[in-house]
């Protein structure tokens, strides 16, 4: 978890706290869902009950995966889970004091329909205080999705918004270091100038780091180079770039 990381993670911890509605954006690759996972494993589960979605198709099968995740025995109609839903969700906020917090990963795919029922589903108390924190997390598409108009409500509630930057140089460069030494390299193979490379043609996103950094070892490998340098790395972008 690099400094833009753990920033987010304070942000996003403040809003579980609050039982408000968070917005987690950033390119594919720049690690959200590490980032969640390191939200999650943050939260007391003495004193939080975590729900995670990974994308949403439709109303029906949200409401049954909540009323499975919240224990409860679920039910053929739609109208039967939502009540056992929100049911649910009482006996977690209030009779066993737990935070909900509820993450939507992938919230950029998720139906118009869906994130305005879990607008609804927030506003329980006739907009005094929420029952439960909710994360939506997803591609900077899911930014713009909350301009539309069926979703001013939603936006209009949104207390928190975190856009996950890419990694700095010098971080770029820790995180390629720390992957050689979780493989036994203690010594440098790849040199400043080609990190340097790798960075400005990933953005610091670690996906692409990752994949470059692969395609650098294979062309080093196939020159028989000791060191990785800025031309084999050059090479190797631009074997990426034309696939």
């Amino acid at each position: 978890v690099h400094d833009g990381h753990e920033e987010v993670l304070a942000r996003l911890g403040y809003c579980t706290k609050e039982k408000s509605i968070g917005v987690l954006t950033a390119e594919v690759g720049a690690g959200i869902t590490l980032a969640l996972r390191a939200l999650t494993a943050g939260l007391d589960p003495s004193r939080h009950t975590v729900v995670y979605f990974f994308g949403l198709a439709g109303l029906k099968g949200f409401y049954l995966s909540l009323v499975e995740a919240l224990g409860g025995g679920g039910g053929f109609f739609r109208a039967q889970l939502t009540a056992e839903a929100r049911s649910l969700i009482a006996i977690e906020t209030q009779q066993k004091k737990k935070n909900l917090v509820i993450i939507v990963d992938e919230a950029h795919q998720a139906p118009v329909e869906l994130l305005e029922e879990l607008r609804l589903l927030t506003n329980e108390s006739m907009d005094s205080v929420s029952p439960f924190a909710l994360i939506l997390s997803g591609q900077p598409t899911l930014r713009r999705k909350l301009h539309l108009t069926a979703l001013n409500a939603l936006a209009q509630r949104v207390a928190l918004r975190c856009q996950l930057k890419g990694l700095s140089l010098e971080e770029s460069a820790g995180y390629v270091r720390h992957h050689l030494t979780r493989v036994g390299r203690s010594d440098p193979l790849f040199s400043d100038d080609a990190v340097s490379l790798i960075h400005r043609s990933s953005n610091g996103i670690p996906r692409k780091i990752n994949n470059i950094c692969t395609q650098s070892l294979i062309a080093g490998f196939l020159e028989k180079k000791n060191i990785i340098d800025e031309a084999t790395a050059k090479r190797a972008v631009a074997e990426l770039e034309a696939d």
